[in-house]
């Protein structure tokens, strides 16, 4: 296929959540598993500061000696065209606007300004297609609370839970904590609007309750603290069907955690080998497909679209709950959702290919 006539994909990494290194990682990993006879790649970095760069072909997009990988901000300084019908980036270079014409937009970003509806509705303004859910289920599937609060609403089954306010914890913070209290310790406290584990702590009584709200509250001022649920912990990835048909979901995963970790945080995700991933997990008789029913209800209810890996609880007494759902899950070597597809049969090239063909098909504007 001549370099012309390749499909023009403008992967879209960094951005100005606590996640920006993960979202680099991922990026490396698709764009090193994307299939270049069909695709040409344009990287698209932004930095922490918000600003968009055509990189340099040297940026490191990998863990290397522990060091996390970033998009500083150097290289040709990127806009996105706002013209009608074209999709289109302008590298603000010394000669005026250039345009790099794209035919859709990955974006790769994890936490706040990315996978929260922010850069989605920067998109739907400029008329351009792109991967993934909506303005509406990336907000929604970002914020816990709200998350939570719309399943419970179709009567899915999610464990119990606290939402605290940012007003709520400054001026009745009392009250908040006796809320609290009744769920039983310990409890997790977590920021509402991250993820990859970044400020979550277990808290087993009410003497470090206030610090863990507060560590928190550095990541998003509102934070969800919840029930520990006695259970294993079991994810699977969910497709947007092709041509309107149902989403299709693979198979699960359970998350083993080794050694002295409490709970599968940061470290155990992406810098330490205390994690494997069993796929599929030995499971009861039915309870897969129970599974899969509950993720699929989950996926539509929120109206996602693309993409997303929903997160439960699998408690000793046969019950499946809820945990999170994650519209731009990532796509690390050691994340669960390529490997789960993988074990579905879609491998991680095949993966990539279905996800940009999904967003070419789909119209732009309200859908």
């Amino acid at each position: 296929m001549s370099q012309a006539s390749k499909i023009r994909v403008a992967v879209v990494f960094g951005g100005r959540s606590s996640e920006h290194a993960i979202s680099c990682i991922t990026a490396g990993a698709v764009m090193a598993a994307i299939d270049r006879d069909r695709y040409e790649v344009v990287p698209v970095g932004i930095a922490r500061d918000g600003r968009w760069v055509l990189p340099p072909a040297d940026l490191r997009l990998a863990v290397e000696d522990g060091v996390l990988p970033e998009v500083t901000g150097e290289g040709v300084p990127l806009a996105l065209s706002f013209d009608s019908g074209a999709s289109r980036l302008l590298a603000l270079g010394g000669d005026g606007p250039a345009p790099v014409e794209v035919d859709v937009l990955l974006p790769l970003l994890h936490g706040p300004y990315g996978e929260d509806g922010t850069i989605q509705g920067l998109f739907e303004l400029a008329g351009v297609r792109y991967v993934g859910a909506g303005v509406l289920a990336s907000a929604v599937g970002m914020d816990k609370g709200f998350m939570k609060l719309v399943w419970e609403a179709r009567g899915l089954p999610v464990g119990p839970y606290v939402l605290v306010g940012d007003r709520e914890w400054r001026r009745e913070r009392k009250r908040k904590i006796d809320e609290i209290k009744e769920l039983g310790f310990p409890v997790f406290v977590k920021p509402a609007r991250a993820g990859s584990s970044m400020g979550i702590s277990r808290v087993t009584s009410e003497e470090h309750l206030e610090a863990a709200v507060e560590a928190a509250r550095e990541h998003d001022p509102k934070v969800i603290v919840e029930a520990a649920v006695v259970g294993r912990e079991i994810e699977c990835g969910v497709l947007q069907g092709l041509d309107d048909a149902p989403p299709e979901v693979s198979l699960p995963a359970e998350v083993v955690i080794q050694g002295e970790h409490d709970f599968y945080d940061f470290e155990t995700k992406y810098l330490d080998s205390a994690t494997s991933m069993e796929i599929p997990p030995e499971l009861p008789s039915g309870a897969v497909e129970e599974m899969k029913a509950i993720a699929v209800r989950a996926f539509e209810t929120l109206d996602c679209e693309g993409l997303a890996r929903v997160d439960f609880f699998y408690t000793a007494d046969g019950r499946w709950l809820l945990n999170e759902i994650n519209t731009m899950p990532g796509c690390t070597p050691s994340s669960a959702f390529p490997q789960m597809w993988a074990a579905s049969g879609l491998d991680y090239p095949a993966l990539v290919d279905r996800l940009i063909q999904t967003a070419l098909s789909r119209p732009v504007g309200l859908r």
